[in-house]
């Protein structure tokens, strides 16, 4: 697949016509705050900052969408599980979160949830990728970077990640690598 065009279309916080539109399917990214989520988009769509990074992890708190070849949306879901917010800031994102994912109604084709390969699966990490699973909404964890790994040391990481999200879509990615692109991208294409 080839992005010939991405463009910010808007951040809501709750309803909006964008949820109707079922012409566009949306592809959400979920993951932690500091998994670089605005990273792997940027990455994937070749751009450096259409997808707005930020040096204090957590700072997101809208559903960002992002119109790709005037086809389809990329949607960046907050972070969640950042330590330095507050715990009731955490839990209104982990519910705008979750009434995106299972209550918007809003056409999802396949989420993508981020997570830290180096470090592997937060415990927030494996609830998502239970409720998702359990909510039988479609979804692939790709685990951004991977290339802060040993490479002597992958396989075994790749294996210990593996035994933790169970027997589901998995795949390698670094943003600051490129690696993982052409995967993603293949399961977009798959997909819409």
């Amino acid at each position: 697949m080839k992005i010939t065009s991405a463009e910010f279309a808007r951040g809501i916080k709750g309803t909006d016509s964008i949820l109707n539109d079922t012409s566009k399917p949306q592809f959400a990214f979920v993951g932690r705050s500091n998994v670089g989520k605005s990273s792997v988009i940027n990455a994937l769509l070749s751009r450096k900052n259409l997808a707005r990074s930020s040096s204090s992890p957590g700072k997101t708190r809208e559903i960002n969408f992002f119109l790709v070849n005037d086809a389809f949306y990329f949607v960046d879901l907050p972070g969640y599980g950042y330590a330095q917010v507050r715990d009731k800031e955490k839990e209104k994102l982990v519910k705008h979160i979750t009434w995106y994912l299972f209550e918007s109604g809003a056409p999802i084709a396949l989420v993508f949830v981020l997570i830290d390969a180096y470090v592997g699966p937060s415990d927030r990490d494996l609830e998502m990728i239970k409720a998702l699973t359990q909510g039988k909404v479609p979804f692939v964890v790709v685990g951004n970077k991977f290339d802060r790994i040993n490479k002597t040391a992958r396989p075994k990481q790749l294996k210990e990640i593996i035994a933790k999200v169970g027997d589901v879509p998995f795949i390698p990615f670094s943003a600051e690598k490129n690696m993982g692109i052409p995967e993603v991208l293949k399961k977009i294409e798959e997909t819409v």
